[in-house]
């Protein structure tokens, strides 16, 4: 079953790509910063393939995956930002703590918990919403590192389908136990926001 989620998944991806170029390149890439588990291990190297063929050009893929990511995680951080406000919340104390926790985490790794995540697979998904909680205090600075870190793994995954060239598709045996714990955190987030997230809303102090 989940192999036929994930195989749906895909042929997605590739037909989004196909029918519309660098502009699906991205829309999906948005997407997979702005909390849907899209792979980027199935966008980039595909994208890549192609700009072996000469369909793309490779720093033009970069550029705009690396883009995409920073509008998606944009947009998440503005969804983490509307939590510490109190527009979507389960309960206030339960909130104040977990942004305290955070918080913690941030001044203990400083820019690193930042620009690190955006290398590492199913973190890179998420990890713009608690920061979006935390209320990072510079989003120039927030924007740079997460634009930084997304153009580095753009450019990796990239270069990975480039040189694989028709081959690109091996490349998904090595990511596909990622795919699995992406859907895991997916069906997670959904059953966490339909029990935390209903109530209405009251405003938090900053």
């Amino acid at each position: 079953m989940i192999a036929g989620i994930l195989s749906i998944i895909s042929g997605f991806i590739l037909h989004v790509i196909e029918a519309t170029g660098y502009f699906g390149i991205f829309f999906l890439m948005a997407l997979e910063s702005a909390n849907i588990p899209i792979p980027s291990e199935i966008i980039m190297p595909f994208s890549g393939f192609l700009a072996s063929a000469g369909i793309f050009y490779f720093w033009a893929v970069v550029l705009v995956g690396a883009f995409g990511n920073l509008i998606g995680s944009l947009f998440s951080y503005w969804l983490g930002y509307l939590v510490r406000k109190g527009i979507f919340y389960r309960d206030n104390n339960k909130v104040s703590i977990e942004v305290e926790r955070a918080q913690k985490w941030l001044d203990q790794f400083g820019d690193l918990a930042i620009f690190i995540p955006r290398l590492l697979p199913v973190v890179r998904t998420f990890i713009s919403f608690p920061l979006g909680v935390i209320k990072v205090k510079s989003l120039w600075r927030f924007s740079f590192l997460t634009f930084g870190g997304s153009f580095l793994w753009s450019a990796l995954l990239t270069y990975l389908g480039f040189v694989s060239g028709k081959n690109w598709e091996v490349l998904s045996i090595y990511f596909r136990k990622f795919d699995y714990i992406i859907l895991g955190l997916m069906v997670l987030a959904l059953i966490w926001w339909f029990k935390s997230h209903i109530k209405p809303a009251k405003f938090l102090k900053k």
